[in-house]
């Protein structure tokens, strides 16, 4: 294989699996917030701020 053909190669790799992985992760950490789980968690940190007794200052 010349290194010409490899180039190729690999360019035709990333075209169309490497878009297609950069959209899955894309994907997922749009929709990672809205899990159904999500929400508690977002919640306490929401209001964190606004309990009494803490001292850090």
């Amino acid at each position: 294989m010349t290194q010409t053909e490899t180039y190729d190669l690999l360019r035709q790799i990333a075209d169309s699996w490497g878009l297609l992985a950069m959209t899955g992760v894309f994907l997922v950490l749009i929709l990672w917030p809205f899990r159904p789980g999500a929400r508690g968690h977002y919640e306490e940190a929401a209001t964190s701020i606004f309990e009494e007794g803490q001292d850090d200052v």
